[in-house]
Formats: C-alpha cells, sequence, structure tokens
C-alpha cells in the first residue's frame, strides 16, 4: 500500500532563490497500476505527517562520486522546501538507501521503499545501469519514477516504460549531447577542422549512444576513425584501450566515459605515452567539478570538455542561488558544484510541481499530469515531456575547464549567451 495524504486547506508558501515552486495542496486519492497491483488512500493524517520520497543512490562502488552528490543535490532541494514551511505544510522527509552501484541492489532498494516502507514518492538513482532495473519496479507498484540521470535509450525503450510510461527524465536526452560539438568541428574551414578520431567507449548504457552518433556524424564531415571499440566499465580495462588510442594519435578523442576515474584513466596513459590530442570530450567525468579537479590535477583538467544540459554559471535565477546556497553549505566555488547537484534539485522540482498541480501523491494522477504536454521549471531550465518520458524542451551545451583549471565554463554552441571562447587545442600534459 502506498499512501496518499487527504484533502487540506488550500495554501500556498512563497519559496525564494534556489526552491522555485510554489505550493499548494495535497490530495488523497486510490489508484490502480497496469500491472494490477492496488493502492489505497491511508488514513487521514494531520499536517504533521510527512511527505516521504525514496531514493537509492549510489553512495559507495563505481559511481559513489555521482551518487553522492545526487545525495546533495536531493537534500539541498528537501531542506529548500522544508525551509519555508515544507511542502503544502507537510514536511519532507527524504528516504535514500545505498545501492552501491549494483543493478541487483537497486532493485532491491526499491522493492523495499515500495512494498515495506509504502513511501508515498519516488526520486531516480545514477546511472542509466541503474534507472533501467529501478523503473520496472517502480512500473511495478505504480509509482511515478522522476529522474535525472537515467538518459539512455534502453530506459525510455524497457517494456515496462512502454507498458506503464512511468519514468521522466528532467535531463538532456543523452544521445543529443554532442551534437554542440560535432557542430563546432563542422563549422571550422576545412584547413582547420580535425582529419582523425578515435571513440573509446565503455560498456554502458549512458556512455555510448552520444559518441556513436558523434562518430556517425564526424564521419559524415570526412573525419577518419581510428579508433572504435567498446571495453569492459572495469578500472582494470582502462589501460589497454587508452594505450591503443594513444598509439592511433587520434586529432579528436571523444571518449564514451560514465565517471572520473575513467576519464583520469584515460589522461593518465595518455600523459605516460607522451600523447595530447588537439580536443579531448568525455561522456561524463570533468562535469563533476573539485572531484575531477582532485582526480586529475587543475593543469591537466585545462581544455578538457564534456556535454552537458547544465553549467554552474547557467543564467538562470533558481540556477545561480542553488550554486551559491550549495557553495554556502559545502565549500569551493562554482565551478566546484557537480550537475548531478542540478539534476537532482531538478527531480525534486518536477516532482513537486506535479504534486501540487494534481492536488495530491496519487502517482496515477502524476503520471497523467507529467505526460499532459504541460512545461515546467528547473534550475537546469524548461521542462516537458514527450511521449516516451524524455524532456524536449533540454538544451545541449558543452563545457570546458579554463583558466589554469580554475573555471569551468560554457563554450558550445559558439555564441549563447553564456558562451566563452573555445580551447581550440589542449595543452600538454602538466607533471
Amino acid at each position: 500500500m502506498r499512501p496518499n495524504l487527504p484533502w487540506l486547506p488550500k495554501r500556498a508558501f512563497a519559496l525564494t532563490g534556489a526552491a522555485v515552486l510554489s505550493v499548494s495542496v495535497l490530495a488523497a486519492c486510490s489508484s490502480s497500476t497496469s500491472s494490477g497491483t492496488s493502492t489505497s488512500t491511508s488514513p487521514s493524517p494531520s499536517s504533521s505527517t510527512p511527505i516521504t520520497i525514496g531514493a537509492s543512490l549510489s553512495l559507495t562502488g563505481d559511481f559513489s562520486s555521482d551518487g553522492i552528490n545526487y545525495e546533495h543535490g536531493y537534500e539541498l532541494w528537501a531542506s529548500d522546501v522544508n525551509a519555508h514551511g515544507g511542502l503544502l505544510g507537510h514536511k519532507v522527509v527524504l528516504k535514500i538507501l545505498n545501492d552501491a552501484s549494483s543493478p541487483t541492489q537497486v532493485d532491491t532498494n526499491y522493492q523495499t521503499l515500495f512494498a515495506t516502507d509504502h513511501v508515498n514518492l519516488a526520486f531516480g538513482p545514477f546511472s542509466s545501469l541503474l534507472t533501467t532495473p529501478a523503473s520496472s519496479v517502480a512500473a511495478r507498484y505504480g509509482y511515478a519514477f522522476v529522474e535525472g540521470a537515467g538518459g539512455a535509450p534502453t530506459v525510455f525503450n524497457s517494456p515496462a516504460n512502454l507498458a506503464d510510461h512511468n519514468v521522466f527524465d528532467v535531463s538532456l536526452p543523452i544521445r543529443d549531447e554532442m551534437v554542440p560539438f560535432v557542430n563546432y568541428i563542422a563549422s571550422l574551414p576545412a584547413s582547420q577542422r580535425p582529419t582523425t578520431a578515435a571513440y573509446p567507449m565503455a560498456d554502458d548504457p549512458f556512455a555510448d549512444p552520444p559518441v556513436q552518433l558523434a562518430q556517425q556524424m564526424l564521419q559524415a564531415l570526412g573525419v577518419k576513425t581510428v579508433y572504435s571499440k567498446i571495453f569492459p566499465e572495469e578500472a582494470a580495462d582502462y589501460k589497454a584501450p587508452a594505450d591503443d588510442v594513444a598509439a592511433s594519435k587520434p586529432q579528436i578523442v571523444v571518449l564514451g566515459s560514465t565517471d572520473v576515474p575513467t576519464v583520469a584513466a584515460f589522461m593518465q596513459a595518455f600523459e605516460q605515452q607522451h600523447y595530447t590530442p588537439k580536443l579531448f570530450i568525455a561522456a561524463a567525468g570533468p562535469d563533476q567539478g573539485s572531484a575531477f579537479i582532485s582526480a586529475v590535477g587543475k593543469g591537466n583538467a585545462v581544455g578538457m570538455m564534456v556535454p552537458n544540459g547544465w553549467y554552474p554559471t547557467y543564467p538562470n535565477a533558481a540556477s545561480q542561488a542553488m550554486v551559491q546556497e550549495y557553495v554556502a553549505k559545502y565549500g569551493g566555488n562554482a565551478s566546484d558544484v557537480s550537475s548531478d547537484v542540478a539534476e537532482a534539485y531538478s527531480v525534486g522540482q518536477v516532482m513537486a510541481q506535479a504534486v501540487t498541480k494534481t492536488g495530491g501523491t496519487d502517482n496515477a494522477k502524476i503520471i497523467s499530469y507529467l505526460h499532459s504536454n504541460v512545461t515546467l521549471t528547473s534550475v537546469q531550465g524548461p521542462v516537458k515531456f514527450d511521449s516516451l518520458g524524455e524532456n524536449g524542451e533540454s538544451v545541449a551545451f558543452v563545457s570546458q575547464w579554463q583558466n589554469g583549471g580554475n573555471s569551468f565554463d560554457q563554450v558550445l554552441p559558439v555564441g549563447v549567451a553564456g558562451s566563452v571562447a573555445i580551447i581550440a587545442t589542449k595543452p600538454a600534459w602538466a607533471s
């Protein structure tokens, strides 16, 4: 049984800064899922009854850096809402379980959250690898599954989502992430355009689609592929493909990575082989702020690029307030704030708007509302879901480490508000 909250007198709280959500009423209701699992209205609680939101995050294991950033994002959002009277007069309580970066454990965690803990709502885990099995559990129990890091086609084309349409990714669809980078290459005069490229990819549903599309598009521009292979997503298996890429000496490296360790291993191998690509872009890793800098060093970070739907200086008032609040709480500077934080915070914002608009925690109504072609707001910009649950309003950017590794700046698309000049040739590795 999933508890829903009863009808309350209408009220609203003015949320400032990063908490840009208006809040009103929650309603009680009952529903049934397409798989037959029934839900019913819980006993009428008072306004002191919290809204419990369950999530599984990778607090240890391969995705721990991202998982901890996601935890910070979820907690920052909940703190903001609670600091302004709670969501619809109810305190938001997060119940976060550690999945240790394991697809098996994430399945178990969400079953616990739904069947045993009976949380009101659910937020997604980190990575497409974990979102795919987690979303299937959510569909089985009838939960709307709002997430920010499960953008692989395998998530949206899973049998569970195609049947229940319960997955909603607030972030940029990953397949298109590298398009601004390819467009930049296409914009260069033929005499200045790089002629060779390598495409090493970790065996991961998140890492590969954007790299494979970039390869197709660059090949169409006449850029020769000198290396294109998928390698096991295990740290012990990173050095061999990195050495092979270095030996082929491509001018462009497009790395299908999921985390900081993958990128750091390739950078270290390249340095050892005295090879520096002219342009180096990774699917994930360089966007991890201080975690990335700590792993590779400021000097080596310069010139490294990563695609994203958000960056720390994104000209969005709510985003800027969130960044300031994050720095005040966790230290560092704006460039240290991972995009994971913004993704997680956006998950909370979108879910809160859906709960407010539908007047309750009835997940069937939330799913229907999120599929109603409505445009929502988030620190990442507008959110509008298509029939599969992808955000069709998101915009792709490319960011790059510059200024001696002290700033993480938007560089692509060229000419877009906030963009600075790209470092067109990566500096040699710093010792």
